[in-house]
């Protein structure tokens, strides 16, 4: 155990070191002095004692990705449950597939894991986002091991609903090993309107839900949201020394495009322009860092040209375009964390901006901002005090209800 925690602090310090080298370090002014000293963290996977001998002598079946790591060299906790002789029978893989390479909405196939031999479930590609009895046969728990970032519109949240309904209906228990929330200091955005529902859009929670993957889930379960309202048996391992207020710096990206400690944070307000005609740098190795488009050439001077890359973006918007608009690179994050806001006033500058309004949103803009309204509100004009004040009493209800299910102070 002391190993571990030397790890994760030299982790802290590497990582602070290397985002400083990169451009990309976010100074986290509200942790400073003692309370910076105490903010070591210990992910439930990494807590291996606390849960070993559990799985002596059952057939375990994971959800996880390259995400779900345990000690120094990164080990998936995979590799290390396999080692240690616990009989892993079959793994279930999410978007962007089980190591984590497949580029956002591609559909990925079933396959063998080359290592362990282990074979793999897709439970994304082909609209197969639930796992079926035949996929569960013989799995005595299951363990689900992913890195989530906070928002609503993230689909790793979305696929453990799908594999909490699955073991509910199977009779079979779920280990959820918990991890840190990098957004998780705040709650924002507007609560999802019941009328819409799609992967990203799933249940009546803001953008920004301020819980871990363990709270969300005892949310589903506590909230009647399973299907038939049925509950699904949960066995949760806590993150240790872990507060919703401390900073999160992630070990691994938890997919291609997030790929930078800011661009996990800007994340919740920047993906809402995936529902727009914009690149939000999609296609250039700063994703969720810049905005823009062509028809914005002469009003912005900054520039970008998204262009293919495997693995990340293959067929990304505005593809081989130059696009002017916003640099993101250098935003103080520190605004987030003192103010426990998204950023609205880039969507309301952008659209004031563009020259085609009536081409500026898609259909998607609606399915990730959870409501018809906000469109409507920046097409006519409203502010943001205006918009904000929409989102009452709705917000301030949803956080009276989170606080049912919090498992860290």
């Amino acid at each position: 155990m002391m190993r571990i925690k030397l790890f994760i602090q030299f982790s802290l310090i590497a990582c602070s070191l290397s985002c400083a080298v990169s451009g990309q370090k976010t100074n986290y002014k509200h942790v400073t002095g003692a309370a910076a000293k105490k903010a070591v963290m210990i992910t439930g996977a990494a807590q291996t004692d606390q849960y070993i001998d559990y799985l002596k002598g059952k057939n375990i079946g994971m959800v996880i990705n390259q995400t779900s790591i345990i000690g120094e060299n990164k080990t998936l906790s995979l590799d290390s449950l396999v080692k240690l002789g616990i009989a892993i029978k079959k793994i279930y893989g999410p978007e962007h597939g089980f190591r984590g390479d497949a580029s956002n909405g591609a559909d990925v196939n079933n396959s063998v894991d080359a290592k362990t031999g282990v074979p793999v479930i897709s439970i994304y590609g082909n609209k197969h986002y639930k796992p079926t009895a035949e996929d569960l046969k013989g799995i005595d728990l299951m363990i689900y091991d992913i890195q989530d970032v906070g928002a609503r519109f993230y689909t790793y949240l979305s696929t453990l609903q799908y594999v909490m309904e699955a073991c509910a209906e199977n009779n079979i228990e779920l280990m959820i090993l918990d991890r840190p929330n990098p957004n998780g200091f705040y709650v924002d955005g507007p609560i999802l309107d019941s009328a819409i529902h799609a992967f990203v859009a799933m249940n009546p929670i803001p953008i920004v839900h301020g819980l871990t993957t363990a709270e969300y889930a005892q949310m589903l379960n506590g909230e009647g949201w399973l299907k038939d309202h049925e509950k699904c048996k949960l066995k949760i391992i806590k993150v240790a020394n872990y507060r919703h207020s401390l900073p999160y710096r992630l070990p691994v990206n938890p997919s291609p495009n997030l790929n930078t400690d800011r661009s996990i944070l800007l994340y919740p307000s920047v993906c809402l322009f995936e529902g727009t005609t914009f690149s939000l740098g999609r296609g250039t190795m700063l994703p969720f860092l810049q905005l823009g488009h062509p028809a914005l050439q002469g009003k912005y001077t900054y520039s970008f040209t998204p262009v293919s890359i495997k693995g990340m973006s293959e067929d990304p918007p505005q593809k081989n375009k130059t696009c002017y608009g916003i640099d993101l690179k250098n935003y103080d994050t520190n605004t987030i964390y003192n103010s426990g806001k998204l950023n609205l006033a880039w969507l309301i500058e952008l659209y004031k901006a563009f020259p085609d309004k009536e081409h500026f949103f898609n259909a998607y803009f609606t399915k990730l901002a959870g409501t018809t309204e906000l469109r409507k509100q920046i097409e006519a004009g409203k502010s943001e005090a205006e918009i904000r004040a929409s989102w009452e009493p709705g917000l301030s209800n949803y956080k009276t209800m989170r606080a049912k299910y919090l498992l860290y102070p």
